[in-house]
């Protein structure tokens, strides 16, 4: 139970409630947590959302079926991002796509009902939540925005513009690697990862605080 109460504690959304806060709403049933193995179904596609869902260690995919059969995964959440955020309170809360992990995965799960309660008594968590769901709207605007570009020609746009703005090739950066992920609507690894590719290639070179330009 120890170790749980701390997974909780170190979440974002829930950091502001004590220890023994924590420990009341495990015993009491309110918060509910439950592990997964590897390749599990965590929600099918067309079922209600009636809990919120906090990843506390393991790793979630979003996935669909195209045209063709083939599987493709949509997104990807890890430690501390939450599932169902977007659809708890809406009026058509039902998944669109299956949620399956892809390693043994915890997860923190909070009904419905208490979290509003927890937002009626608690205006920290309550604003945690709304800044969460502002910062996946403006994830999901991005995409749109972005249509039918390569995660490359999103980057390269995104520090062409810092360039002309720095009047530099050697930009500074303002903000987080999960920000920037976050700026240009991917997933945190997969721009780590396309950046590690434009340095192979030549394009760039990259430091925890900057971006430089070769090319």
């Amino acid at each position: 139970m120890a170790k749980e109460i701390d997974f909780i504690k170190n979440t974002t959304l829930l950091n502001s409630l004590s220890h023994e806060d924590i420990l009341e709403n495990l015993n009491n049933g309110n918060f509910r947590v439950v592990s997964y193995k590897k390749n599990s179904v965590v929600h099918f596609e067309g079922e209600p959302c009636n809990k919120l869902e906090i990843i506390l260690f393991g790793k979630v995919v979003v996935e669909r079926i195209d045209k063709s059969g083939n599987l493709l995964t949509i997104s990807e959440f890890y430690n501390d991002d939450i599932l169902g955020g977007n659809l708890l309170f809406s009026k058509s809360h039902y998944y669109l796509m299956t949620v399956s992990t892809k390693s043994p995965t915890l997860m923190l799960e909070i009904n419905r009902d208490i979290l509003f309660e927890l937002f009626n008594h608690n205006s920290i968590i309550l604003r945690t939540y709304l800044g969460f769901i502002s910062d996946h709207a403006i994830i999901l605007g991005e995409k749109i925005k972005h249509g039918n570009q390569t995660l490359r020609e999103r980057i390269m746009s995104y520090l062409y513009y810092e360039q002309k703005r720095q009047n530099s090739n050697h930009i500074k950066l303002n903000l987080t690697k999960k920000a920037l992920a976050e700026k240009i609507g991917v997933q945190r690894t997969s721009l780590s990862r396309e950046l590690a590719k434009m340095k192979k290639d030549g394009l760039i070179l990259f430091d925890a605080d900057s971006i430089t330009l070769l090319k």
